[in-house]
């Protein structure tokens, strides 16, 4: 295995660990290291065009869980902010008729 493949196979790894305990500052240094790596992929000719095609598979398969996950945990953040503001409206009224 390429020194190329075998850094995006231990990138995924580490993304998919920071994914599940959600440490976002950890995704997004690892993101910026993906894509190091797919350029140093794109520079790199004598790499095994199916082993590259495999890693780099996967690797999309973790950022497609990446972007699941966040716009799950986006929506709980706009569902949270939301009953935070109702709650906010329906302490004004009280406070109105009291």
């Amino acid at each position: 295995m390429s020194l190329v493949i075998e850094r995006i196979e231990q990138t995924r790894e580490a993304l998919l660990a920071a994914l599940s305990t959600r440490d976002w500052e950890a995704v997004s240094e690892l993101d910026i290291e993906c894509r190091l790596c797919v350029d140093d992929v794109l520079a790199e000719a004598s790499v095994n065009e199916s082993a590259v095609r495999g890693s780099l598979e996967e690797l999309l398969g973790v950022y497609r869980q990446l972007i699941e996950i966040a716009s799950g945990e986006r929506q709980s953040i706009v569902d949270e902010m939301s009953q935070i503001r109702q709650a906010k409206n329906a302490a004004k009224v009280y406070h109105l008729f009291s």
